[in-house]
């Protein structure tokens, strides 16, 4: 009984529609809406040239009424499909009105049957072969032009093909059997090949449809990253740039804003990347949480994301979510155990406010970013009026920078560091200072950054080295020089062999030298780092590791490093005598560089009760404007001569 099923359920499945398949019921439908016309068309023309044939024999209304009633309901059809050529219909549009095309075959393939029988007796042999000849060449043609929609081809040939058998072998006459017989193998034929095609046809938009889902596949994972499930840098850039278009074209404002984590790299060197990793997923959906439909979210790579917010409201309403954004990762994050603490710069700016197009807007958002780093850690940045003017005198610095001698126009000035158990003058600091021909004074905040962005910075780093080395020998023995290194003049071997080269060569005792680090260099590449300070170290130079609790190098980075010395960052001291958290900052580290063997030296101290405070909890080595501001190298010895005074301060 099973094969009587399978039969049932293939005759079945053959005179109805796919309904499942949306994609396929689109394909019928377009197919349909070009090949239906031709077929009204022809099926029109064709019964009223038999009807012109029969016009003298048979009655009116067989002759003209019947066909003109015909000829309404597929004119109607006719125009129905004619317009629905260019529409590009829903689901449900294409499954109804493909259900709707099978259910009124039937009826409309047996009202042309019937008329075509009803002629039939009138007239001669010659017009009643025509109506045999009419039905055969008639039907072939709607299986042709039904042949996206099988059922309703099998309906139209099931019904004209069932009468027209019937009738003919029905005559007796062996001319209208055969003719039967041939139209019957005829449109089997052409039925198997109709099941082909629509296999074919089926099985194309299927593979269609993979190929597509596919692309839509590919396109998404191009657009995606793999690790935060956010939009990626691609995307998030076609983003950028279709806003900056639907803006300009309706007038609107929208804000892009750049947000750094503060703090991630030694995550990842302390915990490793798969912690690392793990954290970035978690800032990810932590930011997310924070983002409504008119804020989108990606990331750019590494520990940078971007927000695109197409509704800002105004400034301040801006301002206050990037701040609950910067709050949200401040809380510590819990990550296989580990409570991890991180926090994150924001830079912001507005389209069209602050820039033009979607190149200048990113990069306007990505200076705020950086310049909030710079001077204002952990914070907000709103890209204003004042920084495209620090982008304008920092082109004119940079400018200035590659067409400057340094031999002639940099100048080193030094700052006492002070013992305060002798009060005596243990070392100088020595500073850069610049006299450009064209610009004037340019403050070392201004000019160093930029020089190490453009790579200047090297170059700048050996002269200065050279010149400060070369007043330091004219000193007592007893005081050292003190030199900063950029971060940059630690990135490579060749660099610091360099540096290492220019040491030997001076007249000058390594072992008085002690060179300045930052804990952004320990962060960019620990390895070297380690390499380049265990170098320095071998020559006999100290290693003092400049701004220290400003950066986020961990203790195990710290014992890494040969270390002779710490400086504690001037934010600590401000106004230390009235700030209990910098007080207890500054205790805490005081007794951190006592634990480890190293000297500290305390930035910053401009008043009388500042340094009172660091008398009090232990402070030996200071620096700042209280004793001296930096002082050229003509200064250094009336200093030195008047350094007895120190002691009754």
């Amino acid at each position: 009984m099973s094969w009587h099923r399978e039969i049932w359920r293939g005759v079945k499945q053959g005179f109805s529609i796919e309904q499942d398949n949306p994609l396929l019921l689109k394909a019928q439908y377009k197919a349909f809406s070009t090949q239906l016309p031709l077929m009204y068309f022809i099926l029109l023309v064709n019964s009223w040239i038999l009807s012109s044939t029969h016009i003298d024999s048979a009655p009116h209304w067989l002759t003209l009424d019947y066909p003109a009633i015909l000829t309404v309901v597929c004119f109607i059809r006719f125009i129905f499909w004619l317009r629905s050529r260019n529409r590009d219909p829903t689901d449900e549009t294409a499954r109804q009105t493909l259900k709707r095309t099978s259910l009124i075959a039937a009826p409309i393939a047996l009202s042309f049957t019937v008329w075509a029988i009803l002629l039939f007796p009138y007239g001669n042999a010659y017009q009643q072969s025509h109506v045999a000849f009419y039905m055969g060449i008639t039907v072939i043609g709607c299986i042709f032009c039904l042949m996206h929609l099988r059922s309703a081809a099998l309906i139209t040939t099931a019904v004209v093909n069932t009468s027209f058998v019937i009738f003919f072998a029905s005559t007796g006459k062996p001319t209208f059997i055969a003719t039967s017989l041939n139209v019957a193998m005829v449109s089997a034929t052409m039925l198997i090949i109709l099941h082909i095609y629509y296999r074919d046809f089926k099985h194309l938009i299927d593979a269609q449809a993979q190929a597509e889902a596919l692309s839509n596949e590919n396109f998404h994972l191009a657009n995606m990253d793999s690790l935060t499930m956010l939009p990626n840098r691609r995307k998030f850039f076609t983003e950028l740039k279709a806003c900056c278009t639907q803006a300009a074209n309706k007038g609107s404002r929208f804000v892009l804003g750049i947000l750094d984590l503060d703090g991630f790299k030694p995550v990842n060197d302390l915990y490793g990347h798969s912690i690392g990793d793990k954290l970035l997923f978690t800032a990810g959906k932590r930011i997310q949480q924070l983002c409504d439909e008119h804020t989108h979210l990606a990331r750019l790579g590494g520990d940078e994301f971007a927000l695109i917010i197409t509704r800002p409201g105004n400034n301040e309403a801006l301002l206050a979510f990037g701040n609950r954004v910067c709050n949200s990762l401040r809380q510590p994050f819990t990550i296989a155990g580990n409570s991890i603490h991180i926090s994150a710069s924001i830079g912001l700016a507005t389209y069209p406010d602050m820039a033009s197009n979607a190149t200048e807007l990113f990069e306007h958002a990505d200076y705020a970013l950086y310049h909030g780093k710079r001077n204002n850690r952990s914070k907000v940045t709103l890209f204003s009026a004042s920084h495209r003017n620090l982008i304008q005198q920092e082109a004119s610095i940079e400018q200035a920078l590659r067409k400057a001698d340094f031999e002639q126009e940099l100048e080193v000035y030094f700052q006492p560091i002070i013992n305060l158990e002798t009060g005596k003058t243990a070392a100088f600091e020595a500073l850069a200072r610049w006299h450009s021909p064209i610009l004037g004074p340019v403050s070392p905040a201004q000019f160093i950054p930029i020089a190490e962005r453009t790579g200047i910075i090297n170059k700048q780093t050996r002269i200065l080295l050279g010149k400060a080395l070369a007043t330091a020998a004219k000193w007592p023995a007893d005081i050292r020089l003190s030199f900063n290194l950029s971060v940059h003049d630690l990135s490579s071997r060749s660099i610091v062999e360099r540096l290492v080269s220019l040491i030997k060569q001076a007249n000058f005792d390594p072992q008085r030298l002690d060179m300045e680090i930052t804990e952004t260099a320990i962060i960019r590449d620990l390895d070297q780092a380690k390499w380049a300070t265990e170098k320095l170290r071998k020559l006999g130079c100290g290693i003092s590791l400049d701004d220290f609790g400003t950066g986020y190098s961990s203790l195990n980075q710290l014992h890494a490093l040969s270390l002779t010395k710490i400086k504690i960052d001037r934010s600590f001291v401000t106004g230390i005598e009235q700030n209990l958290a910098s007080l207890k900052i500054v205790k805490s580290l005081l007794a951190l560089s006592r634990d480890m063997g190293l000297d500290c030296i305390i930035e910053g101290v401009e008043t009388q009760a500042e340094l009172q405070v660091i008398r009090e909890i232990g402070g030996i080595m200071v620096q700042g404007y209280f004793y001296s501001s930096p002082i050229p190298e003509t200064a250094i010895p009336s200093w030195l001569a008047d350094r007895p005074a120190l002691l009754s301060q």
